[in-house]
């Protein structure tokens, strides 16, 4: 009985594939036969290519996913998940992720914006949850990545954080003076907005 490749790729609680992704799951050594096979796959429409070495097995694929896929390591973040949360009201079309380097591409119609983080920071999980297929910052850990990545931002709503997971995740930024500062800053912001 011969192996029905196809199938295994369509059975992945994945919506993207890297090729890495593919080897891993057949358990193939020989590379030229995963490549020569994927190129079958794409070329019948069984498989979708999006990128060089990164694939989906419908369009209908999960763009969060993408993104964490492309870079990594990496984490859905920044504006993405502070507008999600009501802490910024501008709406973004496109997807903001942490990672290891800045760069902005635009894949299958849309924009990916890659902000580079210190890896010691990107790699420390406090306040990263892992969501089906890649991870994704808290609403605190996006507003503390902000507030590290740039000297001086506008919040819209700061009253849906919570300052006691934005005081236990703080550290991971090493003792940052001038976060701190700015941390406080918000934090006081915020409690007389709700004392008005």
């Amino acid at each position: 009985m011969t192996k029905d490749y196809i199938l295994d790729l369509m059975r992945s609680n994945k919506t993207v594939l890297t090729f890495k992704d593919v080897v891993l799951l057949w358990r193939e050594s020989d590379v030229n036969f995963v490549k020569k096979k994927i190129n079958r796959y794409v070329k019948a429409g069984k498989l979708n290519a999006i990128r060089r070495g990164i694939y989906s097995k419908d369009k209908n694929y999960d763009k969060y996913e993408l993104a964490t896929k492309i870079y990594t390591p990496s984490y859905i973040g920044l504006e993405t998940v502070l507008g999600a949360a009501g802490i910024t009201f501008q709406l973004y079309g496109q997807i903001f992720v942490a990672s290891y380097t800045t760069k902005e591409i635009e894949c299958d119609g849309q924009r990916y914006v890659y902000r580079k983080i210190k890896d010691t920071i990107l790699t420390n999980q406090a306040g990263i949850e892992s969501r089906d297929n890649y991870n994704i910052a808290s609403p605190e850990r996006a507003f503390l990545d902000v507030v590290y990545l740039n000297k001086n931002y506008h919040f819209d709503n700061l009253s849906v954080l919570n300052w006691e997971k934005i005081n236990n995740i703080l550290p991971i930024y090493g003792g940052n003076k001038r976060m701190a500062k700015m941390v406080k800053m918000y934090y006081e912001a915020d409690k007389r907005d709700l004392i008005q």
